[in-house]
C-alpha cells in the first residue's frame, strides 16, 4: 500500500463534533449511581471502553455540564495524573464523560472511527508534548484535537487496517474476560472452602452446614484441627531492595525492574512486564526474585498481592514471600486478598500507607487442615497456570500488535484486501 494515495486533514474535517465532558456535583448524592454510564479520564487506559467504574443519574446529567459521548465515538485523556494524559479509547458504549475527556465522534461518511482511534493510539507521545507545550499544567484542549493533522488513506484501505488490529484486541478483550471469570470463581470458591467452611466432609457434603464440628479461636469458630497463627510462622518475609541513588543503576536494558505502577499496571494477578530495568552493577544491591515467587506492595498503594512470571529485581516497597509451611502460595495469595483491609487497618502514614514486614508477620490468619488444602490445592494451580496462559498470550499479542501499528498508519506495509 503506497502512501501516495493518502491525504492529509485535520481532526476538525472529518469530526462531526469534538467536546470534553464534566461532572455531576459529589457533594450530591442524588447524582450519582443512577442509570447512566459516566467515564472518568482514568478509564481510558482500557483499549475499548465497555463499562465505567460510576454510573450517574438524570438529575446528575440535568445539573452538571456533562455530555454523551456515544459507541464508536473516540476519548482521549486531556488530563490526569501520571500516564493518564494523551491515553486513547474507544467507545462500544454510551458513556457521560468528564471534563478531563476529549470526544471526537467522527463523520463515518468520511473515515472509518476504527482507523482514526488506533491512529491517534499510535500518537501517544506527540500528544504528550503538544498537550505539555499549551499549558503549564499540561493539558489537551478541544482547539489542539481540532487542529491536529492526521493521514488516510482511502476508505476501503482505512477498513482493512482497522479490522486487522481490532481482531488483536478483541482477543485480548476476550481472554482478559475469560481471566476475570476464572479469577472470580476462584475466589468465590476459597471464600466458600475457608471462609464459609462449606468443603466437602469424608461424604461430599458441606461441611458446616452438615454439623461438621467447630471449634473456638482467636479468629471465632473453625472447623475442628484447623488452627490459627501468624503469617510470619508459615512463610519467610523479606522486604524488596533499592540500589541508592536509584537513577544512577536505571537502564533501558539489564534486569527488569518492579515498581508498585507495574502491579497497578497489570489486570491480572501477575507481573509479567517491567517499564524500567536495573544495570547489571545494581542487582547485587537489590533484591532478586524468581518466576513463581508472590509479593505484596507495601507502600503507595499497599495490600496488592501479584506473582511473578519474570526472573526480577524488586523495589523496597514490596514485601517477598518464600519458604512455606503448612500452607501454599496459592492459599497465602487468596487469604491476602480477603484479608486486605484488616491487614491496611495496622499500616501507617498520613499520605501514604506503609505496611511495615513485622506488621505482615504477627497478622494471623486461619490454617486449615492438610487434607483440605491438598483437595483444594490442583484446582488454584490449574487456574493460575490457565490465567498465566492467557496473560503471556496477551503479551505476545499486544507486541505484534504495537509492531504493526505504526508501519500500517504510516503506509510501510499493506494489509492484504479480503478476497
Amino acid at each position: 500500500m503506497s502512501s501516495n494515495n493518502w491525504n492529509e486533514y485535520l481532526i476538525e474535517d472529518i469530526s462531526e463534533v469534538v467536546f470534553s465532558g464534566g461532572t455531576p456535583s459529589t457533594q450530591k448524592e442524588e447524582y450519582w449511581g443512577g442509570e447512566y454510564n459516566w467515564l472518568s479520564s482514568g478509564e481510558t487506559r482500557n483499549t475499548f471502553i465497555t463499562n465505567t467504574e460510576k454510573t450517574i443519574t438524570e438529575a446528575g446529567v440535568k445539573n452538571s455540564s456533562t455530555k454523551l459521548a456515544k459507541k464508536n465515538d473516540i476519548v482521549i485523556a486531556s488530563a490526569g495524573q501520571g500516564n493518564t494524559r494523551g491515553q486513547v479509547s474507544l467507545c462500544k458504549i454510551d458513556t457521560f464523560i468528564n471534563q478531563s475527556i476529549i470526544a471526537i465522534r467522527t463523520n463515518n461518511k468520511l473515515v472509518n472511527p476504527v482507523y482514526v482511534f488506533y491512529n491517534l493510539k499510535s500518537r501517544y507521545k506527540e500528544l504528550r508534548q503538544i498537550s505539555d507545550g499549551h499549558s503549564i499544567r499540561g493539558s489537551l484542549t478541544t482547539k489542539i484535537i481540532n487542529k491536529m493533522k492526521i493521514n488516510l488513506p482511502p476508505i476501503k484501505d482505512q477498513n482493512n487496517i482497522a479490522n486487522i488490529l481490532s481482531s488483536f484486541d478483541e482477543k485480548i478483550e476476550i481472554n482478559n474476560e475469560i481471566n476475570k471469570k476464572l479469577e472470580e470463581m476462584a475466589q468465590a470458591i476459597f471464600k466458600h472452602w475457608f471462609v464459609d467452611f462449606e468443603f466437602p466432609n469424608e461424604n461430599g457434603e458441606p461441611y458446616k452446614s452438615s454439623g461438621g464440628e467447630m471449634v473456638e479461636s482467636e479468629l471465632g469458630l473453625i472447623p475442628k484441627g484447623w488452627k490459627v497463627t501468624k503469617i510470619g510462622d508459615v512463610t519467610k518475609i523479606v522486604r524488596g531492595a533499592s540500589p541508592r541513588p536509584i537513577q544512577s543503576y536505571l537502564s533501558n536494558t539489564g534486569m527488569p525492574w518492579v515498581k508498585i505502577s507495574d502491579a497497578s499496571e497489570s489486570n491480572t494477578k501477575y507481573i509479567y512486564k517491567t517499564k524500567e530495568f536495573i544495570k547489571n552493577e545494581g542487582i547485587s544491591k537489590s533484591r532478586v526474585v524468581l518466576p513463581g515467587t508472590l509479593i505484596l506492595s507495601n507502600s503507595a498503594t499497599p495490600g496488592i498481592p501479584k506473582f511473578m512470571l519474570i526472573k526480577a529485581c524488586v523495589h523496597d516497597g514490596w514485601l517477598i514471600f518464600n519458604d512455606y509451611k503448612d500452607i501454599s502460595k496459592e492459599y497465602l495469595y487468596y487469604c491476602l486478598i480477603r484479608e486486605r483491609e484488616g491487614i491496611l487497618s495496622l499500616s501507617n502514614g498520613s499520605v501514604f500507607r506503609n505496611l511495615k514486614t513485622d506488621i505482615l508477620k504477627n497478622y494471623k490468619i486461619i490454617i486449615p487442615d492438610n487434607k483440605v488444602l491438598n483437595k483444594i490445592q490442583n484446582y488454584f494451580f490449574t487456574t493460575n497456570k490457565e490465567i498465566e496462559k492467557r496473560t503471556i498470550e496477551n503479551e505476545v499479542l499486544k507486541n505484534i500488535r504495537d509492531t504493526l501499528l505504526p508501519k500500517l498508519m504510516s503506509g510501510e506495509i499493506r494489509v492484504p484486501e479480503e478476497k
